[in-house]
């Protein structure tokens, strides 16, 4: 027996027949667009770079990108950290003033690519690759054969593929890596008169533009740094008043660090850039792989705070004066305290550093010492920002550590609790007499 469906029903179903093959539609649509946004192509800016194992013979321009490359000693290198393997093809975005070869290398697959000669930059096709696990990820610009001044003018690189889905890398031309901090616990109800801290530095880790830190407090800071390759500096200074942030003109008098003493053959002066304040650095060649004492003295009276630095010189086994200044509209004792370690240097912003701070104590205006066992690890605006992910610290061979920089996976994020072992034994401080 056959049944006829009535007109009414007929109709009502065809419509929903019709919305549901609408909706299935629109759903495979969505889900091609998002596949196609999720894995949409990425470009990494020249201004990025980094010439390995130095910027010679290249430079790395904040508007240009990857110019003047005359010498193939260096590489030119971009780094990457992909979340998820798959398929990556890379394209450059190049020219040269004459026809020219360079040779580029990533996950293993080489290829050598002709750079024609123009004045507007082409997309140049390189290779196509598979990345089989997440990780950092290099890619390596090689100079072969120039007929002209330059290898290449490199103003990006392009990746498409499904390995780009949430592919990070530094898009800014800020190449330093991230500072991480370690800051102290102190009780609450103690007030902090001497601060006494030691730092070693691992050989091989005292890369050119890295400050390791190690008695910091709410006004200043002090520590080593290296500044160059043939020079390196005991580092003290105090912030002025107020939150001029550039040029220390405009600070008024009574807002100023004042020099109150410094050591022989310290030089200090007033610095800007950084917020404003009081600086004094002796140039003094410390060496990796030894353990330098640090020691800080507050003195507050009335609305000031006189904040005076010492370092232990061990050729001479003697606590030498850095410098003192009197900062104004303070009058309080030591507070926040902390240590850090810093790479100030764009050039090799690549370049994996590490610093151990340990046996950090402090004495209170009571007399008082008390050890700090205990650290709270944070670290600055180019880490929040995930511009870099390869940073770290914790606690071993009795220290505390910090590190950055090498394009590594982290090993700490923001507010982790260390913890070191206690020595019980305060450190015996001799100061000079004056």
């Amino acid at each position: 027996m056959h049944l006829r469906l009535p007109s009414v029903l007929f109709v009502y179903m065809n419509k929903q027949r019709y919305s549901l093959l609408t909706l299935a539609c629109l759903a495979i649509a969505n889900l091609s667009f998002a596949q196609k946004a999720q894995n949409a192509p990425v470009t990494l800016p020249g201004f990025t770079a980094y010439a390995v194992p130095e910027e010679n013979g290249v430079d790395i321009s904040g508007r240009n990108g990857v110019v003047k490359w005359t010498d193939s000693t260096n590489a030119v290198n971009f780094y990457f950290h992909t979340s998820h393997p798959g398929s990556l093809k890379l394209a450059l975005q190049a020219k040269s003033d004459a026809p020219a070869k360079i040779r580029v290398t990533l996950n293993g697959v080489e290829k050598i690519i002709s750079i024609p000669n123009g004045t507007d930059y082409t997309s140049i096709p390189v290779l196509q690759t598979k990345l089989k696990d997440t990780g950092f990820y290099t890619i390596s610009l090689k100079g072969l054969e120039k007929q002209g001044a330059v290898y290449a003018d490199v103003k990006s690189v392009t990746l498409e593929g499904s390995a780009t889905k949430d592919i990070q890398f530094n898009p800014k031309s800020w190449r330093r890596s991230a500072s991480v901090h370690l800051g102290y616990t102190v009780p609450d109800d103690k007030k902090v008169e001497w601060f006494y801290g030691e730092i070693t530095v691992p050989e091989g880790q005292d890369k050119l533009g890295t400050y390791f830190m190690s008695c910091g407090f709410h006004r200043g800071y002090f520590g080593m740094q290296v500044n160059g390759p043939q020079e390196r500096r005991i580092i003290f200074s105090v912030w002025d008043s107020g939150k001029e942030p550039d040029s220390r003109d405009k600070v008024k008098y009574e807002d100023q660090v004042t020099l109150t003493a410094k050591g022989d053959s310290v030089v200090a002066s007033g610095f800007g850039g950084e917020g404003t304040g009081g600086h004094s650095h002796w140039v003094y060649n410390w060496k990796a792989g030894e353990t330098y004492r640090f020691l800080m003295h507050a003195v507050p009276f009335g609305t000031n705070t006189q904040y005076t630095a010492y370092f232990y010189v061990p050729e001479h086994k003697e606590w030498k004066l850095i410098a003192s200044f009197r900062a104004p509209k303070d009058g309080k004792y030591m507070g926040h305290l902390y240590s850090f370690l810093e790479n100030f240097s764009f050039e090799n912003g690549y370049l994996h550093r590490k610093g151990y701070f340990g046996n950090h104590w402090v004495k209170t205006n009571t007399g008082e010492w008390i050890e700090l066992t205990k650290a709270r690890f944070t670290n600055d605006a180019t880490a929040k920002a995930k511009d870099r992910l390869d940073f770290g610290g914790g606690s071993e061979n009795g220290m505390f550590y910090l590190w950055t920089a090498g394009f590594i996976p982290a090993n700490a994020k923001l507010g982790d609790i260390f913890e070191r072992p206690a020595l019980g034994k305060h450190p015996e401080i001799d100061l000079p007499k004056f």
